[in-house]
């Protein structure tokens, strides 16, 4: 590969010029965006910034030494590899950090900027608070015209001759890249780094000047913040650089890209296609398989049912009080109605009827919390506005999973157990939403259950209500739901993701911030649309969100430090599921969902990034999941909890470890992932198959009649496989949301090689060596 390597170390200070200590690939790309790159030496005072020495050539005065590698990437016109080497060749140099700086000329305000997990349109919006989920003002409350309001995050100044500063760490994000999109220049660019060199994490800093005209973020070896950013606050970073001995080098390695996007869906499907280019690959681990998952997670639901003044049903929390939706009431019941078992299938139509008797509002839409004792409980309620409010997520996750509940007692054969009184609560929710949409064209962020009116509007808290409403368009066969659907998916994609690169106020303890589950929701209410309707427009949309949904998810196996919980497991946590802006920790799993929609969307694309990314999603949930030899949360056999912590917003010792809890929102998405994502995907005609599930799976032959496959569990757990073959010609049609009922499933004891033979939908297992058992 053809490479421009500049090491400069004996040309003498006064002779030189920047320009000689540059590349003309580079500099060409990145003039593209009105930037320029320099290098940088900085010493420290603790965290405050002491002097600051422009490399100009390849030397420093004080035995500094700096080599420049930039090399083309292979079939990429549009990237280039640099690599900045920085050495101390002589004497010893205290409290020093190196940098690579860019600026950029001709910026504008309305440039899109994206740090994944952490900046999103650059976070440019008004902010309220300095804490965890901070109370609302006076004037969110029954205001149409309110602006998208966060908590005390990060961000780029929304106010005129004001200028940012933004100071973050490569623990902060999904991925190490800064990124935006010029409307100007209909230009996107995207730079990758990695995670930290020897001093440790680096750092990521971000000015832009009062009049919003200039712009430059710097990547620093090792990060040097005064403030680090914590839930909706910051506080003392407790950085510090270290001290250099002669010979002590750092190499900061990062990848550019420059390239034309249609918009802001532009810049995200590339970021898509590239947020792994420059990661080293780490396998992920076979540990548990998910029929074994399935079994602890059912076991522990089961075992917090529980019968309480308020009426009876599956825990959501660790409290006796029930919240609906969000963090898996009425959520938690799916798996375990698809268990079919009779004391299960009596316990969920107890809380099915608890939901629809006990919740449901005059207006149809349903309160969110109740206590123990039966007490109605509001949500970000203001003294000033009396009346009960509650999360229209909450409602739109009541909907979708009342209406797949009823399409699997349908579906299954349980037709019988269907109660007139949860048909009439599902009618009267879709109308409620319905009727919302109809008066305010939006569904907003806080309902009112007793009137239907919203409480504070804006955000896409909604994103999942058009799946719900697709469903039961579906079910009641009434197209009116269908046409809502299709106008609030259009809205939240529009507005939202193409008009400002984010989805966000989806979370029950954050403002209107940009949220992961949120982006999630919409990607399922979208893949509902092509489900139902067949139209690929909705697939195109859905790709977009898609890649919104991967800059929420880790792209990599972080490094966490050696004795934290996670650094002594050696987990790889590719596929961890940040939370927001706000809650700055990834999570196993999505809250609440399988992500069955990643797999179909894979189905109906053949492209297996989809596939990659859920697969990446179930191992690192697996990876948190506490098992014997294997211990996280050091609780109940099969639990986990919402913390993987890469940052040190809750404090340094925070990093890599967990909380000696557990989490059902965590539970059950293992529980829906085990049943809702197939362990082997087999297209027959094409003879391939994409594994999910913890074991290994081989095509040994192709033959007349089908093929023979070997499957093979490195786990120590026995595993309950399922399979599910189709042809390629099967995979352009939508599947349905119970496909999970006819897959075929094949046991493989733990350490067992098993071959199988598919026949069409058929799997016949045979007898096979086995290996020895673990």
């Amino acid at each position: 590969m053809k490479y421009c390597l500049l090491f400069l170390a004996a040309i003498a200070v006064s002779g030189s010029s920047f320009a000689q200590l540059s590349d003309p690939a580079v500099n060409r790309m990145l003039q593209q965006v009105g930037g320029s790159l320099t290098f940088l030496q900085r010493q420290y005072n603790g965290t405050s910034l002491v002097t600051a020495h422009v490399f100009r050539s390849g030397e420093l005065p004080g035995g500094w030494q700096l080599a420049l590698k930039a090399s083309p990437v292979k079939d990429r016109s549009d990237a280039i590899d640099v690599a900045a080497t920085f050495r101390l060749t002589a004497g010893r140099a205290t409290a020093a950090a190196v940098a690579v700086k860019f600026d950029f000329s001709n910026w504008s305000a309305a440039n899109y900027v994206l740090v994944p997990a952490s900046l999103y349109n650059g976070n440019r919006y008004r902010s309220i608070g300095n804490g965890y989920n901070p109370a609302y003002p006076h004037d969110m409350y029954y205001n149409p015209q309110v602006p998208l309001t966060i908590s005390n995050n990060p961000r780029l100044s929304v106010v005129q001759n004001e200028a940012s500063l933004v100071e973050l760490q490569t623990g902060n994000m999904a991925t190490p890249a800064v990124c935006f999109f010029s409307p100007a220049e209909q230009t996107g660019f995207i730079l990758l780094t990695e995670q930290q060199t020897k001093w440790g994490n680096s750092g990521v800093t971000m000015t832009e000047n009062a009049r919003k005209d200039h712009f430059s973020f710097d990547i620093s070896a090792p990060a040097v913040r005064k403030l680090a950013a914590g839930f909706g606050d910051f506080h003392q970073s407790g950085d510090h650089a270290p001290d250099w001995e002669a010979g002590d080098e750092v190499t900061l390695r990062f990848r550019l890209y420059v390239f034309k996007a249609e918009g802001i869906p532009g810049l995200l499907t590339k970021f898509m296609e590239v947020r792994k280019d420059l990661s080293t690959a780490v396998a992920s681990r076979n540990l548990v398989p998910m029929s074994r998952l399935l079994e602890l997670g059912t076991a522990i639901c089961s075992s917090n049912f529980t019968q309480q003044p308020a009426g009876s049903y599956y825990k959501p929390e660790n409290s006796n009080d029930f919240q609906l939706g969000w963090v898996s009431g009425m959520i938690n019941t799916y798996p375990m109605l698809a268990l079919n078992d009779g004391k299960e299938n009596k316990r969920v139509g107890e809380e099915l009827d608890f939901v629809v008797h006990r919740l449901q509002g005059k207006s149809g839409f349903f309160y969110g919390s109740i206590s123990a004792n039966g007490e109605i409980r509001g949500e970000k309620m203001s003294p000033d506005f009396p009346e009960i409010q509650t999360m229209v997520r909450k409602n739109g996750d009541a909907l979708f999973w009342l209406m797949k509940h009823l399409f699997l007692l349908r579906e299954s054969g349980r037709a019988a157990m269907i109660s007139k009184d949860w048909e009439d609560a599902a009618v009267k929710l879709a109308n409620a939403f319905q009727n919302t949409w109809e008066k305010y064209g939006q569904f907003g962020q806080y309902i009112a259950p007793g009137t239907g009116n919203i409480a504070v509007f804006n955000s896409t808290a909604g994103a999942i209500a058009p799946a719900g409403l697709v469903l039961a368009a579906r079910y009641f066969k009434k197209t009116s739901w269908l046409k809502t659907a299709v106008a609030a998916a259009d809205y939240y994609y529009l507005r939202d993701v193409a008009g400002q690169g984010l989805t966000g106020g989806g979370c029950g303890d954050i403002s209107q911030d940009a949220d992961a589950e949120s982006a999630f929701g919409l990607l399922e209410s979208l893949m509902a649309l092509y489900n139902y309707t067949g139209d690929r427009k909705w697939l195109l949309k859905a790709e977009v969100e898609a890649a919104l949904c991967a800059t929420w998810t880790m792209s990599y196996a972080p490094v966490f430090p050696a004795s934290s919980t996670i650094g002594k497991l050696q987990s790889n946590m590719t596929g961890a599921v940040w939370a927001s802006i706000q809650n700055k920790h990834a999570a196993p799993g999505i809250c609440t969902s399988s992500g069955d929609y990643l797999f179909k969307l894979f189905r109906a694309t053949g492209k297996s990034i989809y596939a990659d990314l859920i697969r990446d999603i179930q191992h690192a949930h697996t990876e948190a999941v506490n098992m014997p030899g294997h211990i996280t949360t050091n609780y109940l056999e099969g639990s986990s909890m919402e913390r993987i912590q890469p940052s040190d917003a809750e404090g340094k010792e925070s990093i890599g470890n967990y909380i000696h809890t557990r989490n059902s929102w965590t539970e059950t998405n293992g529980m829906l992932m085990a049943l809702e994502l197939p362990g082997v995907y087999v297209l027959t005609d094409q003879a391939t198959c994409y594994v999910f599930d913890h074991i290994k799976a081989s095509i040994i032959r192709k033959e007349a009649k089908g093929l023979v496959m070997e499957l093979y569990n490195p786990t120590p757990y026995d595993a309950s496989v399922t399979i599910m073959p189709e042809t390629s010609a099967e995979a352009k049609r939508p599947v349905g949301y119970t496909a999970f009922l006819h897959w075929p499933k094949v046991t493989v004891k733990a350490g067992e090689k098993r071959r199988i033979s598919v026949t069409g939908k058929t799997v016949t297992p045979q007898i096979s060596p086995k290996l020895p058992r673990i």
